[in-house]
């Protein structure tokens, strides 16, 4: 079964350090030294999580001499924004629903509870 691009999505943000390297390409580009500077990892293990990034479609070098910056691409956090916002919206919905439905109970419950 072929991955999609949401499924690439979800698996890249799983883990907490690239989470947090879409947190700081979101405010600017950097190269992978810039990147990697925070973290206790090898600037090797820091291509690995970009790779993954870049699979997901979620990231992209720039082209041009080294050091190349990584630019963050925002169509993939639109798709997980669709995604989210499309189950947001059906939950509401239910709630609402019930919302309903409990209002009723509690209109059709009231003139009993004053003849009792």
């Amino acid at each position: 079964m072929p991955v999609d691009t949401l499924s690439r999505v979800f698996t890249a943000l799983a883990d907490p350090t690239r989470r947090d390297m879409v947190a700081r390409l979101a405010v600017a580009d950097a190269t992978v030294n810039q990147l990697a500077e925070p973290y206790q990892i090898s600037v090797q293990a820091v291509y690995k999580h970009l790779r993954l990034l870049e699979q997901a479609g979620m990231v992209r070098r720039l082209p041009g001499p080294q050091p190349r910056p990584v630019h963050l691409e925002t169509e993939a956090l639109d798709l997980l924004d669709e995604w989210v916002e499309r189950y947001r919206r059906k939950a509401e919905q239910r709630y609402q629903r019930l919302d309903r439905v409990l209002a009723e109970l509690n209109e059709t419950e009231k003139p009993e509870e004053h003849q009792a």
